[in-house]
């Protein structure tokens, strides 16, 4: 019979040990034990957090090239955002060369630092934290536990278990997809977990796991052993306790480990895998049963569609001698088949038909059909599009991929928001005619196009007037991983009217939106790596926080245009119209502004590094604590514009004009000016490493109350 462990009153014993005159006050051992595994957390997240801060901070230097982010990195971000609901972005990123080396060390070190503490605890008992806390864990009988036991007390026990009741209960909550609910509640449960089961006498839930103990290294186990055989009989809650029970208790106790009660207990093990193979047969003979059903079931309707399919292939044939109103009605009723011969059939008969009343039957044929059309209608227009270019009829191949375009045009007209998988890549929808006017261009106007693919796509001219290109997935939440998000990659929309248009996070590396209206469109958080927006009109656009790295905005209209924290590094901005424009946090390092009108832009903390603004109007533009390190501003028009805060390192201010042109610089620049805006401008601004200041505008700085060394 087993012999049942009781104890004196060790709370007594220890509180008078802890409190002796002299002895350092030790903490109990579940806080001990939890003060460990949060030293071990810090460590494994200092040695990711690191290497990444440092990573960001180089990424924002100008003076380091740029590459495309490490593939392995793209395909960490994607396999974290998913499950967390992240949005991510599939588009082309630039970063600087450290950072993709210090990035992937951010991945590396946390994962090698937790293999490095797995393989001390399975080892030793212990990691370096446990060993400052003085707790040890260890096996039933008192010795290092082993690799296999960490694995199922770390991996299984303490995190994929506390990670899955955080994750679904988080994930079903109102909160979804609130991060930091989810950190909380992680936490919580990782610590109530941490703390033990009442019910296992205070043992931790992956101690019971892998049959481990977390034990106080303070003390030699055999002395806690013998401590534990003088104790009374009474109830014990301790795990030195719990470790005592298991090392000397005799033979006939129960095993802590379940592996170990399997192995006592085969009778038991057979029967229970035997009711699972059995569960397993039934199951498998059910589905098997099912499956032939359906698929005779299938075969059923395919071969009643086949046998529809040809009666009304006989009538369509130019012998059947059928009038044209019945051809019409045989052409219609071919569209309600449920099958992929007539909608290729029909596809085909489209692109060879020259009556007119035909072809508008075999459209309506195809938009009864609907999206599965789809693909048919895309390999025929990728056809026509190709045979435009080395075929001699061209006006009749056009007219023919007019009517596919039309069709095309139709079903996604009548399906909107139902496309959110449409692969319309590399699909011609736009033509031009005689003169090279247009012949056919896409009309969708206010249609939901969300997650359509649409990269390299001819849509020029197209009509996406308060479209939308990206919608809130099957979660039915904005800015998670499923949101349905077009892809514009590389497509051509040159003179395409997006105005109010919903592009908001949609990929368009690479597109061509040159004198294409973008009036008020939403595009923040859009990746725009390499556009081509020359020309286009984006007054009162948002585009805060999109990526517009080496862009092409070339004479575009950006007035009153929301740039808030976008990054147009590299960008090319010549002639643009930005007038009242917000830039506050962006970057704009190596940027072109040359010959720009900026007048009243916020470009307050804005980053313009080594950003050629020569020639360019400033006139009340906000400069307050912008970063303008190396910036060109020679001949630029800089009066009323507040520059107070801004970093003018090595600027080259050549002939820039630092007042008023209402005013005589003869007159006005050695004399101290009016109060008002005017006054200061350059009120407390370094200008001690500008380049190319002339005696009149370093005059007027010192009367302005600028800084100077020159400055009497």
């Amino acid at each position: 019979m087993a012999t049942r462990i009781v104890r004196r009153s060790n709370d007594q014993s220890s509180s008078s040990q802890s409190n002796e005159p002299g002895k350092p006050k030790i903490l109990p051992l579940a806080t001990r034990r939890v003060a460990a595994w949060a030293t071990e957390m810090t460590l494994v997240v200092i040695s990711g957090l690191v290497p990444f801060s440092l990573g960001a901070y180089l990424n924002t230097r100008t003076d380091l090239n740029r590459v495309p982010l490490n593939p392995v990195l793209i395909v960490t971000e994607r396999e974290i955002s998913r499950p967390l609901a992240l949005p991510v972005s599939y588009g082309t990123r630039n970063v600087a060369w450290p950072t993709n080396f210090l990035w992937t060390i951010a991945i590396l070190a946390p994962l090698t630092l937790s293999a490095w503490q797995l393989l001390l605890l399975a080892k030793t008992g212990s990691t370096l934290p446990k060993r400052w806390f003085g707790v040890r864990v260890v096996n039933s009988q008192g010795k290092p536990p082993g690799l296999g036991a960490v694995l199922l007390r770390e991996v299984i026990g303490r995190w994929t278990l506390s990670l899955s009741v955080a994750y679904v209960f988080w994930r079903n909550s109102p909160t979804f997809p609130n991060l930091g609910v989810f950190t909380v509640v992680t936490g919580l449960i990782m610590l109530l977990e941490a703390r033990g089961l009442p019910l296992r006498k205070r043992r931790a839930l992956h101690d019971v796991i892998a049959g481990t103990y977390a034990i106080d290294a303070n003390k030699p186990l055999t002395a806690q052993l013998e401590e534990q055989k003088q104790t009374q009989w009474t109830e014990t809650t301790d795990e030195d306790a719990a470790i005592a029970s298991v090392v000397i208790t005799d033979k006939t106790q129960p095993p802590a480990n379940p592996w170990q009660w399997l192995q006592r207990n085969p009778s038991m093990t057979l029967l229970a895998i035997a009711l699972l193979s059995m569960a397993g047969v039934l199951t498998t003979l059910v589905g098997t049963q099912i499956y032939i059903q359906t698929q005779q079931n299938r075969r059923v309707s395919e071969q009643r569609n086949s046998q529809q399919f040809l009666a009304l292939i006989k009538q369509l044939s130019p012998n059947s001698g059928v009038s044209d109103a019945d051809r019409r009605n045989t052409i219609l009723a071919m569209g309600t088949l449920n099958d992929p011969q007539a909608t290729k059939y029909l596809v085909e008969l489209l692109a060879k038909e020259t009556d007119p009343s035909q072809i508008e039957t075999i459209e309506r044929a195809l938009t009864n059909i609907g999206l599965p059309a789809i693909p048919d209608l895309k390999r025929m227009n990728q056809s026509l599009a190709e045979d435009l270019e080395s075929t001699s009829q061209r006006e009749l191949r056009q007219q023919h991929l007019q009517h596919n375009q039309q069709t095309i045009n139709k079903i996604i007209a009548v399906n909107s928001a139902k496309v959110n998988d449409l692969d319309l890549s590399r699909i011609q929808l736009f033509q031009y005619g005689a003169a090279d006017r247009p012949i056919f261009n896409l009309a969708l106007d206010k249609a939901d196009l969300s997650g359509i693919n649409f990269k390299g796509a001819n849509l020029s001219f197209a009509s996406f007037k308060g479209a939308t290109f990206r919608g809130v997935g099957d979660d039915g939440r904005w800015d998670t991983f499923d949101d349905w998000i077009a892809n514009l990659n590389g497509a051509q929309l040159k003179q395409a009217n997006l105005s109010e248009a919903n592009l908001s996070r949609v990929l368009m590396v690479g597109t061509d939106f040159s004198r294409a209206n973008l009036k008020g469109a939403k595009l923040s958080n859009a990746r725009l790596v390499g556009a081509n927006l020359s020309s286009a009109q984006l007054m009162g656009a948002d585009v805060s926080s999109a990526v517009l790295e080496n862009a092409s905005l070339t004479g575009a209209d950006l007035s009153e245009a929301v740039f808030n924290d976008a990054d147009l590094y590299a960008a090319r901005l010549g002639r643009v119209t930005a007038i009242g424009t917000q830039l506050p946090f962006a970057n704009l390092s190596k940027t072109d502004w040359q010959a720009a009108d900026l007048s009243g832009a916020n470009l307050q903390r804005a980053d313009l590094s080594n950003a050629n603004l020569s020639a360019t109007r400033l006139t009340n533009a906000n400069f307050r604590f912008a970063n303008l390190t190396g910036v060109n501003f020679r001949n630029a028009d800089l009066s009323l514009a507040d520059l107070r805060g801004a970093n003018l390192a090595e600027a080259d201010f050549q002939g820039a004009i630092l007042l008023s042109a209402k005013q005589d610089p003869a007159d006005q620049f050695v004399q101290t000016p009016s109060t008002g805006s005017q006054s200061a401008v350059v009120k407390g601004v370094d200008f001690s490493q500008v380049k190319n200041l002339d005696p009149k505008q370093l005059a007027y700085i010192c009367t302005q109350g600028g800084i100077h060394p020159r400055c009497p």
